[in-house]
């Protein structure tokens, strides 16, 4: 007959009983996981922040996203989850609010958001007045751009899809994807070099 595994009680942990028979498991919260959702918000505003504001590059439209990312997790996420879980949540979060901010303002999906990004880097400067125009920059150097090149750096860098995904809906192999990639990228510098940018 089949018995659940019970784990090891711990000295901290207080006992929880189920009813005989159930066979449930219990999972156990610990130091690994936010006791409330004012913890949730201290420990991640900051990182969602920076992350923002490196793609949006203005103060009001970065705090306002931010904002958005809380407002959209906080229905589905669990404070039974662990920091980890929540932190990748969070991100996952981020990266829609961040499409939908972008689809709404250029008509693309802007995605791309680095999970290692807690950088020095991103460090909003101090010395910035005014928004971005970055959006523009690179709009027009997208539009200076032959059609294949655009649409790999689009899937690529804007709707943040894998070198196979590009390959698959561009229906080129994956290797003739990274050449295509990789001239894009070099056409895409000399075309903002030849508009200052």
């Amino acid at each position: 007959m089949f018995r659940a595994h019970q784990r090891p009680s711990r000295p901290d942990a207080q006992a929880a009983t189920a009813p005989e028979g159930a066979g449930a498991y219990l999972r156990l919260v610990d130091a690994d996981a936010y006791t409330d959702w004012e913890s949730v918000y201290r420990d991640n505003v900051e990182r969602l922040y920076r992350l923002m504001y490196a793609r949006v590059g203005n103060r009001p439209d970065a705090e306002d996203l931010t904002s958005e990312v809380f407002r959209t997790a906080l229905g589905p996420l669990r404070l039974a989850s662990s920091k980890g879980e929540v932190k990748s949540y969070l991100l996952v979060t981020a990266r829609t609010v961040l499409a939908s901010h972008w689809r709404r303002r250029l008509g693309l999906a802007v995605t791309a958001i680095d999970p290692a990004a807690d950088l020095p880097y991103l460090a909003e400067p101090s010395a910035v007045s005014g928004p971005s125009d970055a959006p523009e920059r690179a709009g027009a150097i997208l539009a200076a751009l032959p059609e294949r090149y655009r649409r790999v750096l689009e899937l690529r860098f804007l709707e943040a899809c894998s070198i196979k995904e590009v390959a698959r809906t561009m229906d080129v192999s994956v290797s003739n994807a990274k050449v295509l990639q990789h001239r894009a990228l070099h056409m895409a510098a000399k075309v903002a070099q030849d508009l200052g940018q």
